[in-house]
């Protein structure tokens, strides 16, 4: 059986004991400036590495870009 969250409304294959800080590496987000909600809650970046992700979450990380 294979588990599935979301991130960024697209699929991703999900495993026990997923953290935010994974699903960066998994994903190869190298972005300074970003926000990252599960279910619609804000996760402060001290706790990425702490963040577990459960089957079936929502993930949304949102880069934030600078312009003028």
């Amino acid at each position: 059986m294979i588990f599935i969250i979301k991130v960024n409304n697209r699929e991703l294959e999900w495993y026990e004991g997923m953290t935010i800080e994974d699903i960066f590496k998994i994903k190869n987000y190298t972005w300074t400036k970003i926000i990252v909600k599960v279910n619609k809650q804000v996760i402060d970046e001290e706790n990425y590495k702490i963040t577990i992700v459960n089957d079936g979450d929502d993930v949304q990380m949102l880069h934030l870009l600078a312009g003028g």
